[in-house]
């Protein structure tokens, strides 16, 4: 399914993707050295209820994943890259930490991701990382507006992370969303330039290049959720929920 919001909709997506930027930095600012991922959860929870919004993860059961997640953030460590379920682990020194979230709020959803280093550590190869998902993002969101196609923001993010020297895994990328959570159009984090859907005012699509540092090679934790480099390398992830304007793409989830 393929949804273009009406104005009204945009409105109040601009309202769900404010909510899910500042619950991120909330969250950002509070990881520190000790913290328990379980605290985070705790905390996003809180948050999401207090502001009247809904949780998109804690009863989502798809294919891809076991059971229902049961928790309200994707939290990665260091080799963790998507759907990290949050567990008793406490941050340390240096921790590459991922935190992805999506939540609705009057009928609409957003979805983003950040990731950082947490503590006083600043290892080369992850700055890296995290770098080169934030660039690509931004050549896809450049690369969006209407009457260009999904191959277009596929092609600026392969092209930043290729040259970035990182392989690319195609089995999961960008999104639709709308009125929830994982709509069409598929937007792969590689492609070529003038293919796929056109894009048209009023679509939102989820951008979210992702990387591990030496291959394009996932496994799956015995959580049935935690996806993690099958080396053991470090990986980051950086999301954005854009919406099609007829004069480009306006980013939905800054703080």
């Amino acid at each position: 399914m393929i949804e273009i919001l009406n104005p009204a909709e945009l409105l109040r997506a601009k309202e769900t993707g404010s909510l899910v930027a500042n619950i991120l930095q909330t969250l950002k600012s509070r990881s520190a050295v000790g913290t328990n991922l379980l605290d985070i959860n705790r905390w996003t929870k809180a948050m999401i209820l207090d502001a009247g919004a809904q949780s998109c993860y804690v009863d989502y059961e798809p294919s891809f994943g076991r059971g229902p997640f049961g928790h309200y953030i994707c939290t990665g460590v260091n080799d963790a890259v998507l759907h990290g379920k949050p567990h008793d682990y406490t941050l340390a020194d240096g921790d590459l930490l991922t935190l992805d979230l999506a939540v609705t709020k009057a009928g609409v959803a957003a979805d983003a991701a950040i990731s950082f280093i947490v503590g006083e550590s600043r290892p080369a190869e992850s700055v890296a990382l995290i770098s080169a998902t934030e660039r690509a993002l931004s050549a896809g969101i450049a690369a969006a507006g209407p009457g260009a196609r999904i191959g277009d923001i596929s092609h600026a993010i392969g092209s930043v992370l290729s040259e970035a020297g990182y392989p690319i895994n195609t089995q999961f990328g960008g999104h639709g969303i709308g009125s929830t959570m994982h709509q069409d159009p598929h937007v792969p984090n590689i492609g070529q330039p003038g293919r796929g859907y056109k894009l048209r005012p009023g679509l939102l699509l989820a951008l979210e290049p992702w990387v591990m540092e030496d291959t394009a090679q996932l496994v799956t934790d015995p959580d049935g959720w935690t996806l993690r480099s099958a080396t053991g390398c470090r990986t980051a992830h950086t999301e954005h929920t854009i919406a099609i304007t007829p004069d480009g793409a306006e980013i939905l989830t800054l703080p």
